[in-house]
C-alpha cells in the first residue's frame, strides 16, 4: 500500500499562545514522513487569524482558515476535516510540539488498510519544570496528556485522544465527524470526550474497523502553571465527569464507559496503594497523590451524576415537545 499523503490540523483560539502556534506548526514543518498540508484553524478571532496569515503569507504548506461552524474545538476540527487534501487527517494541539517521526509513525500504521485511526504518546511539560509532587500520573488526562493505566507499545485501543490523533478520511465518511455538543467551546468549563464519542461511532459503524495507540508517536504538551494546581485539578475532572454523561447519552453507558470500567477498578486502585506506600516510606507526595485520585474520581462521579440528571431532563423536555432529534452529533 502506498505512503498516505497525511494532513495536519490545528485548532487555534486566542493569541496568548503565539509563541506555542508557532512552534507547533514549525514542529510539524521538520517532520523526517513530511506532511502534505498543515492547516491553521482559527477558532472565531479575526485579529489572530490576521495575525497568523501574515505570518504564513508565504508558506505554500501552511494554510490558515477560519472555524465555519460555532465556536468550539470540535467545529474548528471539523473545519479542518472539510478542507484538509490528505488521505489522513492528524490533529495536534497548539500547545504542543511533535517530535521528529511522529507523522512517519502514523503512516507506518495506516500500511495495514484496516486500521481507521492512529494516536500517539503525549508527554507534559510543566511550567515550573517538573510534576507537582502530589499530581497522579493516572491523572494525567487532566493536563491533556497519556495517563499511567494506557497499554504500552502499538495497541488496539477503543478511543485515540484528540490532541495527538490520526484518522484515515473514510473513517469520518463512514461515522460523521465529531459531535459539537460535546467538547471545548470556548467557555469557561474544560469539557472533552469528543474523540471518544467520535471513536465509538465509527466502530459501530465499521465493526472491521482498528483503532490504535502507538506510544512511539510521541508529543510534548505545555502545561501552564495555572493547570498545575488542586483548583484546576477538581475542575477538569467534574468536567469530565460531565462528558462523560454526554457520552453515554449519545452512544450508550456500555461502551461509552466501557474502559473507564477498567480505570477506575483496577488503575486507579493501584495507584492509591502505590501512594501510600510511597506515604509509609517517606517519599514525597505520596500521600497527595492517594488522596488526589480519590478526589478525582469522587469529583468526577459527581460531575457525571450531575451530567445523567441534566441529560434525563433534556429527554423528558424533548419528549413532552415531541422533537425525537437524539444526541448532539445527529
Amino acid at each position: 500500500m502506498s505512503d498516505p499523503g497525511i494532513s495536519v490540523v490545528i485548532c487555534a483560539y486566542t493569541e496568548d499562545r503565539w509563541e506555542d502556534i508557532l512552534a507547533a506548526v514549525s514542529s510539524v514543518r521538520a517532520q523526517s514522513y513530511p506532511a502534505l498540508e498543515t492547516l491553521l484553524v482559527v477558532d472565531h478571532n479575526p485579529a489572530l487569524g490576521e495575525r497568523l496569515e501574515r505570518a504564513y503569507r508565504t508558506a505554500e504548506d501552511v494554510r490558515v482558515l477560519p472555524n465555519s461552524g460555532p465556536r468550539g474545538l470540535s467545529s474548528g476540527r471539523n473545519t479542518g476535516i472539510a478542507t484538509s487534501r490528505g488521505e489522513v487527517i492528524a490533529f495536534l494541539d497548539d500547545d504542543a510540539v511533535a517530535e521528529r517521526d511522529w507523522l512517519r509513525r502514523f503512516a507506518e500504521a495506516y500500511a495495514d488498510p484496516r486500521v481507521l485511526a492512529v494516536g500517539g504518546r503525549t508527554e507534559p511539560v510543566w511550567a515550573s519544570g517538573r510534576r507537582p509532587a502530589w499530581f497522579p500520573e493516572e491523572f494525567d488526562w487532566v493536563v491533556g496528556c497519556t495517563y499511567r493505566g494506557l497499554p504500552p507499545g502499538r495497541v488496539r485501543v477503543r478511543n485515540v485522544l484528540g490532541g495527538n490523533a490520526s484518522f484515515r478520511r473514510t473513517a469520518f465518511e463512514a461515522a460523521g465527524g465529531f459531535a459539537t455538543g460535546i467538547g471545548r467551546d470556548g467557555g469557561h468549563r474544560p469539557l472533552g470526550c469528543e474523540e471518544t464519542e467520535l471513536c465509538i461511532r465509527l466502530t459501530r459503524a465499521r465493526p472491521d474497523g482498528v483503532l490504535l495507540i502507538d506510544d512511539r508517536a510521541v508529543i510534548h504538551h505545555r502545561v501552564p502553571r495555572v493547570r498545575e494546581n488542586f483548583a484546576y485539578f477538581r475542575t477538569r475532572a467534574f468536567a469530565e465527569g460531565l462528558s462523560k454523561a454526554l457520552v453515554a447519552r449519545s452512544v450508550g453507558a456500555d461502551k461509552g464507559l466501557e474502559s473507564e470500567r477498567r480505570y477506575a477498578t483496577r488503575v486507579l486502585p493501584a495507584g492509591v496503594a502505590r501512594g501510600l506506600r510511597d506515604a509509609l516510606l517517606g517519599r514525597p507526595g505520596g500521600a497527595g497523590r492517594a488522596g488526589a485520585i480519590v478526589a478525582g474520581v469522587l469529583t468526577a462521579a459527581g460531575g457525571f451524576a450531575v451530567g445523567s440528571l441534566r441529560a434525563r431532563r433534556e429527554s423528558y423536555a424533548t419528549a413532552g415537545t415531541g422533537d425525537r432529534t437524539g444526541g448532539p452529533h445527529e
